[in-house]
């Protein structure tokens, strides 16, 4: 099929000695092409109004920080420092010389480990109970009150009581890790059910839906965004209590990295794992982010 072509007229042009008396010639571009060529040009100039700001931010911030601690006696190291200091931990994340001696990356992934199950017990445990208190006034009435007494102690109050329960420090971190991150699950989702639309409910009766039908057909649809809240402030706040809570129970871990960094006097090495906590946990803020968009369809907060 032939394709229909945009004429654009191109003037004479001079040559030596005169102007050219050759007619004008006519020259042809595909319509497609231009608009395919229109739409990467958006699309680049998406990208940049997105990537540009950041990085010079970033810029800005490195350069103020080199000149504020670069001088000798700066408390803190800068950003040259550092990387003179900590370069090997940067460039080779994953080596291991036995027992505590590992890369910042095997410390991450066994932090991920712990986090990966004490967030999936909490988001089952969330739902479930958010559902319970949203769908029924008892429940509400009956649980709500503890849950707002429960949900301001602090994660690491936890950990004695944990350790004292379990005798390990393994399971003591991942209940610390669900204790922290099932309260902004079960709120949400109380909320959400609770939001439920009226003409929702009357639609469900017309219909005859049994309560099975009714959660996963108009409970859980309806709740999705509130339960996606939940989930996200809950995997933030785990990836916090996760590095407090090694601190404290030792063995391999990004917290226990930056306490035995501490305790050896290598503030490069903290400030270099600092930076791989804030870039892991914006991540996973990301990941379920993205679940949220896709079970949703777009109606998750951004």
């Amino acid at each position: 099929m032939a394709k229909t072509l945009r004429k654009v007229k191109v003037d004479a042009m001079p040559i030596a000695g005169g102007t050219s008396t050759a007619p004008a010639r006519i020259l042809a571009f595909p319509k497609k092409t231009i608009a395919k060529g229109t739409a990467v040009s958006a699309r680049m100039n998406k990208l940049a109004a997105q990537v540009f700001p950041p990085v010079i931010v970033m810029l800005v911030l490195l350069i103020a920080w080199q000149l504020a601690c670069g001088h000798a006696g700066a408390r803190l190291p800068s950003p040259l420092q550092i990387y003179s200091d900590s370069h090997d931990l940067i460039l080779h994340p994953f080596f291991n010389n036995g027992g505590t001696d590992q890369g910042l990356a095997w410390h991450i992934l066994a932090s991920l480990k712990r986090v990966a199950l004490g967030y999936s017990i909490a988001a089952i445990v969330g739902v479930a109970l958010g559902t319970s208190i949203g769908a029924s006034q008892f429940f509400s009435r009956g649980f709500d009150p503890i849950f707002q007494i429960l949900r301001t102690v602090p994660p690491l109050a936890w950990l004695p009581i944990s350790l004292a329960a379990f005798k390990d420090s393994q399971p003591s971190a991942i209940f610390v890790i669900f204790i922290t991150a099932v309260w902004p699950v079960i709120i949400n989702t109380a909320a959400g059910i609770r939001n439920i639309p009226e003409d929702y409910r009357n639609v469900a009766r017309v219909i005859n839906l049994n309560p099975l039908q009714y959660f996963g057909r108009i409970m859980v649809p309806a709740a999705a965004p509130y339960i996606f809240t939940g989930l996200r402030i809950g995997i933030g706040l785990s990836w916090l209590a996760i590095v407090a809570a090694e601190m404290l129970i030792g063995g391999v871990g990004i917290g226990f990295f930056i306490w035995d960094a501490w305790n050896s006097s290598h503030i490069s090495d903290i400030i270099v794992a600092l930076v791989y906590v804030g870039l892991v946990g914006f991540m996973l803020d990301r990941l379920v982010m993205l679940a949220g968009h896709f079970v949703t369809r777009g109606t998750a907060a951004n």
